[in-house]
C-alpha cells in the first residue's frame, strides 16, 4: 500500500513541477497567483509519514517524506513569507539557492529511488519525469549574461 502511495505522490509532484516550469516560461503571473497550490502536497506527505508508522514500513519512506516536507517548507518560506526572489540572480543569492537545491535534488532522488526498489518500471517512469522536470526547469529560466 505504502509503495503505491509514495509512487503516486512522486508522480503528482513531478507532473506538478513540470507544469509549473512550463507555465513559468510564458506566464509567470499565473505561477505567482496559483503556485501555492503545489504546497498542498504537504498534506499527503504528512499523511504518508503516519502511514509509514502504521504499516511498520522502513524508515526510509519517512526520511524522504520528511525531506519533501522540508523542501515544501523552504519553498513556502522563500516565496510566500520572506518573498526572496532568489531565482533571479544565482551569484548574488547563492546562500539561499544552495539549501533549496539540495532539498530539491534530495527530494527527487527519493521519488526516483524508492519506487525503483519496488518496480523497475516505476523507477524508470520517475527517472524519466525527473529528466523532463530538469529540462523544463532549465528552459524556464531566463538566459544569464556573462
Amino acid at each position: 500500500m505504502l509503495e503505491v502511495y509514495f509512487f503516486v505522490l512522486g508522480l503528482v509532484n513531478s507532473v506538478f513541477l513540470i507544469l509549473l516550469f512550463l507555465v513559468r516560461k510564458k506566464r509567470l503571473d499565473l505561477v505567482n497567483r496559483f503556485g501555492w497550490i503545489y504546497l498542498l502536497l504537504a498534506i499527503p506527505a504528512a499523511c504518508g509519514i503516519f502511514l509509514v508508522q502504521r504499516e511498520n514500513e522502513t524508515v526510509r519512506y519517512s526520511i524522504f517524506l520528511g525531506i519533501f516536507l522540508a523542501f515544501l517548507l523552504v519553498e513556502w518560506l522563500f516565496d510566500y513569507v520572506l518573498k526572496i526572489n532568489f531565482r533571479e540572480n544565482w551569484r548574488k543569492n547563492w546562500k539561499w539557492i544552495v539549501p533549496y537545491l539540495g532539498l530539491y535534488y534530495a527530494m527527487n532522488y527519493g521519488f526516483v529511488v524508492m519506487p525503483w526498489k519496488t518496480s523497475l518500471v516505476w523507477g524508470l517512469i520517475m527517472l524519466g519525469l525527473f529528466i523532463v522536470q530538469i529540462i523544463a526547469n532549465l528552459k524556464s529560466h531566463p538566459k544569464m549574461s556573462g
